[in-house]
């Protein structure tokens, strides 16, 4: 796990975390940001999400551990102890909605994967 400073653009703080050519689609890793874990994920269309490393099932961190993929058109990540699977995009487990992950804005800067929590 990395743990970063960060660097403030407007109203947000941005915090660096890998090289974006760091991140192999389809696999997680695991960032210390600001106190939160933070699970960021690179689809396999290169697209970057980031959502809470905490499993709300289980209570471990472990969802950068977890099996990314697709479901129809929309990326998922499947908890790796229990296998309920949550939406890249909106945090929602598609098992159960009634329970989230917290998800994170993304961008890339020079070439640097960065993450948000505000």
């Amino acid at each position: 796990m990395t743990a970063v400073q960060g660097i403030a653009a407007g109203t947000r703080t941005w915090i660096p975390i890998c090289p974006y050519t760091d991140l192999i689609p389809e696999r997680g890793a695991a960032a210390l940001v600001r106190g939160r874990q933070v699970a960021v994920f690179r689809t396999h269309d290169d697209r970057l999400f980031a959502v809470g490393n905490r499993d709300p099932f289980s209570g471990a961190h472990v969802m950068s551990r977890g099996i990314a993929g697709t479901r129809g058109e929309e990326p998922v990540v499947a908890a790796p102890m229990h296998k309920q699977t949550f939406s890249l995009i909106t945090g929602v487990c598609l098992d159960d909605p009634t329970t989230a992950l917290p998800t994170y804005p993304t961008r890339v800067t020079n070439g640097t994967v960065e993450v948000s929590v505000e």
